[in-house]
């Protein structure tokens, strides 16, 4: 998959793991009570600043909070950006 955005600084691209559509009992959630996807995949990621190399790659499974990155639309694709500090871990 090839994206057309490249992250500057210490920004990074992430596509958002889909979110469940039922329970594990067969219930289908409604949209109004779906929660924001808490993990994802680095699609993009900017080059670091000079005094902090990026941490995180291109392929990483990411876990971040609830609430960061803004969400973007890029080639019919929807995606969070975010800064590095904001990711929490990798799995």
């Amino acid at each position: 998959m090839s994206i057309s955005f490249m992250p500057l600084a210490d920004r990074v691209l992430i596509e958002p793991t889909p979110v469940e559509l039922k329970t594990a009992s067969g219930l289908i959630i409604p949209d109004s009570a779906k929660e924001k996807p808490l993990k994802g995949k680095i699609v993009a990621a900017g080059a670091g600043k000079p005094d902090e190399p990026m941490t995180v790659k291109v392929g990483d499974e990411v876990l971040f909070g609830q609430y960061s990155g803004t969400e973007i639309k890029i080639d019919n694709g929807t995606y969070l950006i975010m800064r590095e500090a904001d990711v929490y871990g990798i799995f």
